[in-house]
Protein backbone atom coordinates (compact mmCIF):
# COMPACT_ATOMS: atom_id res chain seq x y z
CA UNK A 1 0.00 0.00 0.00
CA UNK A 2 1.07 3.31 -1.19
CA UNK A 3 2.47 5.63 1.84
CA UNK A 4 -0.43 8.85 2.24
CA UNK A 5 2.71 11.54 1.15
CA UNK A 6 0.12 14.15 1.64
CA UNK A 7 -1.22 14.19 5.19
CA UNK A 8 2.04 14.91 7.50
CA UNK A 9 2.08 14.20 11.24
CA UNK A 10 2.55 17.74 13.13
CA UNK A 11 6.17 17.89 14.18
CA UNK A 12 6.04 17.07 18.13
CA UNK A 13 7.10 20.04 20.26
CA UNK A 14 9.92 19.02 23.09
CA UNK A 15 10.68 21.92 26.20
CA UNK A 16 13.24 23.57 24.46
CA UNK A 17 10.59 24.59 21.70
CA UNK A 18 8.40 25.71 24.37
CA UNK A 19 10.88 27.79 25.58
CA UNK A 20 12.17 29.43 22.60
CA UNK A 21 8.63 30.29 21.83
CA UNK A 22 8.66 32.17 24.87
CA UNK A 23 11.78 33.85 24.90
CA UNK A 24 10.82 35.17 21.00
CA UNK A 25 7.59 36.80 22.39
CA UNK A 26 9.62 38.66 25.27
CA UNK A 27 12.42 39.43 22.54
CA UNK A 28 9.66 41.33 20.57
CA UNK A 29 8.42 43.66 23.31
CA UNK A 30 11.67 43.67 25.17
CA UNK A 31 15.11 43.48 23.51
CA UNK A 32 17.21 43.90 26.70
CA UNK A 33 15.47 40.27 27.83
CA UNK A 34 18.83 38.32 26.61
CA UNK A 35 20.96 40.81 29.51
CA UNK A 36 18.42 40.31 31.48
CA UNK A 37 18.51 36.30 31.46
CA UNK A 38 22.29 36.54 31.34
CA UNK A 39 22.24 39.10 34.81
CA UNK A 40 19.87 35.77 36.24
CA UNK A 41 22.62 33.41 35.30
CA UNK A 42 25.80 35.76 36.84
CA UNK A 43 23.93 36.26 40.16
CA UNK A 44 22.94 32.37 40.62
CA UNK A 45 26.75 31.41 39.92
CA UNK A 46 28.02 34.31 41.91
CA UNK A 47 26.06 33.36 45.04
CA UNK A 48 27.81 29.72 44.50
CA UNK A 49 31.18 31.25 43.35
CA UNK A 50 31.41 33.95 46.62
CA UNK A 51 30.68 31.20 49.37
CA UNK A 52 32.79 28.95 48.03
CA UNK A 53 35.90 31.25 48.22
CA UNK A 54 35.25 32.62 51.53
CA UNK A 55 34.11 29.39 53.46
CA UNK A 56 36.25 26.58 51.04
CA UNK A 57 32.64 24.70 50.81
CA UNK A 58 33.45 24.34 46.91
CA UNK A 59 30.98 20.99 45.99
CA UNK A 60 27.94 22.65 47.96
CA UNK A 61 28.08 25.89 47.01
CA UNK A 62 28.71 25.56 43.71
CA UNK A 63 25.31 23.14 43.48
CA UNK A 64 23.42 25.64 44.78
CA UNK A 65 25.40 28.18 42.29
CA UNK A 66 24.58 26.21 39.31
CA UNK A 67 20.67 25.47 40.55
CA UNK A 68 20.40 29.12 41.04
CA UNK A 69 21.71 29.66 37.87
CA UNK A 70 19.39 27.82 35.70
CA UNK A 71 16.53 28.67 37.68
CA UNK A 72 16.92 32.89 37.69
CA UNK A 73 16.49 33.16 34.32
CA UNK A 74 13.75 30.74 34.28
CA UNK A 75 11.98 32.60 36.68
CA UNK A 76 12.76 35.89 35.01
CA UNK A 77 11.78 34.52 31.19
CA UNK A 78 8.01 33.49 33.29
CA UNK A 79 7.44 37.06 34.51
CA UNK A 80 8.50 38.63 30.88
CA UNK A 81 7.14 36.60 29.31
CA UNK A 82 3.30 37.27 30.45
CA UNK A 83 4.30 41.21 30.93
CA UNK A 84 5.09 40.62 27.43
CA UNK A 85 2.07 38.88 25.84
CA UNK A 86 0.12 41.50 27.68
CA UNK A 87 1.68 44.60 26.14
CA UNK A 88 1.30 43.22 23.10
CA UNK A 89 -3.14 42.48 23.53
CA UNK A 90 -3.15 46.08 25.46
CA UNK A 91 -5.78 47.81 23.62
CA UNK A 92 -7.29 44.74 21.62
CA UNK A 93 -10.94 44.26 22.60
CA UNK A 94 -11.76 41.44 24.51
CA UNK A 95 -7.61 41.46 25.83
CA UNK A 96 -9.12 41.12 29.19
CA UNK A 97 -9.96 37.89 28.54
CA UNK A 98 -6.66 36.44 28.36
CA UNK A 99 -5.51 37.38 31.70
CA UNK A 100 -8.59 36.53 33.51
CA UNK A 101 -8.53 32.91 31.81
CA UNK A 102 -4.96 33.16 34.10
CA UNK A 103 -6.52 33.65 37.27
CA UNK A 104 -8.13 30.39 38.40
CA UNK A 105 -7.68 30.03 42.39
CA UNK A 106 -10.54 31.01 44.00
CA UNK A 107 -12.65 32.73 41.82
CA UNK A 108 -15.56 31.69 39.72
CA UNK A 109 -14.90 33.45 36.07
CA UNK A 110 -17.00 33.58 32.41
CA UNK A 111 -14.23 34.85 30.17
CA UNK A 112 -16.70 35.56 27.42
CA UNK A 113 -18.37 38.82 28.63
CA UNK A 114 -21.62 39.45 30.18
CA UNK A 115 -22.10 43.02 28.35
CA UNK A 116 -21.32 43.67 24.90
CA UNK A 117 -21.04 46.75 22.81
CA UNK A 118 -20.81 44.98 19.15
CA UNK A 119 -21.04 48.33 17.61
CA UNK A 120 -18.33 50.35 19.73
CA UNK A 121 -17.03 46.66 20.82
CA UNK A 122 -16.89 47.80 24.31
CA UNK A 123 -17.18 45.01 26.82
CA UNK A 124 -17.84 43.98 30.40
CA UNK A 125 -16.29 40.58 32.11
CA UNK A 126 -17.37 39.52 35.88
CA UNK A 127 -15.84 37.49 38.20
CA UNK A 128 -16.75 36.04 41.44
CA UNK A 129 -14.68 35.67 44.28
CA UNK A 130 -13.67 36.70 48.17
CA UNK A 131 -14.33 40.25 47.29
CA UNK A 132 -17.41 40.17 45.99
CA UNK A 133 -18.51 40.42 42.76
CA UNK A 134 -15.45 41.94 40.17
CA UNK A 135 -16.73 43.90 37.04
CA UNK A 136 -14.04 44.39 34.50
CA UNK A 137 -14.99 47.00 31.53
CA UNK A 138 -12.95 47.90 28.62
CA UNK A 139 -14.18 51.05 26.96
CA UNK A 140 -14.00 54.55 27.73
CA UNK A 141 -15.75 55.37 30.84
CA UNK A 142 -18.19 57.44 29.90
CA UNK A 143 -19.19 54.90 27.30
CA UNK A 144 -19.09 51.83 29.15
CA UNK A 145 -20.46 53.04 31.97
CA UNK A 146 -24.23 51.95 30.26
CA UNK A 147 -22.78 48.52 29.97
CA UNK A 148 -21.27 48.67 33.90
CA UNK A 149 -24.81 49.85 34.80
CA UNK A 150 -27.04 47.19 33.00
CA UNK A 151 -25.30 44.54 34.41
CA UNK A 152 -25.39 46.09 38.16
CA UNK A 153 -29.27 46.31 37.32
CA UNK A 154 -29.73 42.76 36.84
CA UNK A 155 -27.40 41.32 39.76
CA UNK A 156 -29.04 43.41 42.12
CA UNK A 157 -32.17 41.58 40.85
CA UNK A 158 -30.88 38.27 41.79
CA UNK A 159 -28.22 39.02 44.35
CA UNK A 160 -29.38 42.76 46.13
CA UNK A 161 -26.95 42.17 48.92
CA UNK A 162 -23.74 41.02 46.90
CA UNK A 163 -20.69 43.75 46.81
CA UNK A 164 -20.08 44.94 43.51
CA UNK A 165 -16.74 46.26 42.46
CA UNK A 166 -15.76 47.87 39.38
CA UNK A 167 -12.25 48.18 37.24
CA UNK A 168 -11.74 50.10 34.48
CA UNK A 169 -9.35 48.63 31.99
CA UNK A 170 -7.49 51.78 30.36
CA UNK A 171 -4.21 53.74 31.01
CA UNK A 172 -6.23 57.27 31.95
CA UNK A 173 -6.71 58.62 34.89
CA UNK A 174 -9.42 56.07 37.13
CA UNK A 175 -8.51 53.44 35.09
CA UNK A 176 -6.27 49.72 35.68
CA UNK A 177 -3.69 49.24 33.39
CA UNK A 178 -3.95 45.30 32.03
CA UNK A 179 -0.45 44.26 33.44
CA UNK A 180 -1.94 45.46 36.39
CA UNK A 181 -5.37 43.81 36.16
CA UNK A 182 -4.76 40.47 38.33
CA UNK A 183 -3.11 42.58 41.24
CA UNK A 184 -5.95 45.10 41.64
CA UNK A 185 -8.42 42.06 42.36
CA UNK A 186 -6.15 40.35 44.75
CA UNK A 187 -5.95 43.60 46.11
CA UNK A 188 -9.60 44.04 46.81
CA UNK A 189 -11.20 43.45 50.53
CA UNK A 190 -12.32 39.93 50.73
CA UNK A 191 -16.14 40.24 52.61
CA UNK A 192 -17.63 37.09 51.66
CA UNK A 193 -16.73 33.33 52.20
CA UNK A 194 -15.72 30.62 49.89
CA UNK A 195 -19.06 28.87 50.11
CA UNK A 196 -21.23 32.43 49.49
CA UNK A 197 -19.28 32.65 46.18
CA UNK A 198 -19.85 29.78 45.31
CA UNK A 199 -23.68 30.34 46.16
CA UNK A 200 -23.51 33.54 44.27
CA UNK A 201 -21.98 32.05 41.56
CA UNK A 202 -24.98 30.01 40.70
CA UNK A 203 -27.53 32.53 41.71
CA UNK A 204 -25.88 34.35 38.96
CA UNK A 205 -26.12 31.68 36.43
CA UNK A 206 -29.75 32.72 36.20
CA UNK A 207 -28.68 35.92 34.14
CA UNK A 208 -25.89 34.65 31.96
CA UNK A 209 -28.14 34.48 29.03
CA UNK A 210 -27.29 38.22 28.65
CA UNK A 211 -23.63 37.15 28.13
CA UNK A 212 -22.13 37.31 24.16
CA UNK A 213 -19.28 36.14 23.13
CA UNK A 214 -16.12 37.90 21.70
CA UNK A 215 -16.49 39.81 18.69
CA UNK A 216 -15.85 37.38 15.35
CA UNK A 217 -12.45 38.73 14.02
CA UNK A 218 -10.62 39.27 18.03
CA UNK A 219 -8.89 36.59 19.63
CA UNK A 220 -6.68 38.16 22.24
CA UNK A 221 -6.05 34.46 23.40
CA UNK A 222 -4.19 33.79 20.15
CA UNK A 223 -1.70 36.39 21.42
CA UNK A 224 -0.43 34.44 24.60
CA UNK A 225 2.24 31.55 24.89
CA UNK A 226 1.26 28.56 25.22
CA UNK A 227 1.83 27.20 29.00
CA UNK A 228 3.48 24.46 28.71
CA UNK A 229 6.39 26.95 27.21
CA UNK A 230 7.71 27.79 30.66
CA UNK A 231 6.62 24.46 32.56
CA UNK A 232 9.21 22.69 30.09
CA UNK A 233 6.93 20.22 28.66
Amino acid sequence: MAKDSGRTKPKKKHWWNYLGDAYRITKRSYSWTPWALLAGFAIGLAVGIVPSILTGRWLSWMLIGIMLALLLPMITLTRLVRRASYAQIDGMPGAASAVLDNIKRGWDISTEPVRVNARTQDMVFRAIGRPGIVLIAEGPKGRVGKLIDEERRAIHRVAPNAPIHTIFIGHDDGQTELISLEKSMRRLPKTISNAEVAALARRLEAIKTNTLPIPKGIDPMKARPDRRALRGK
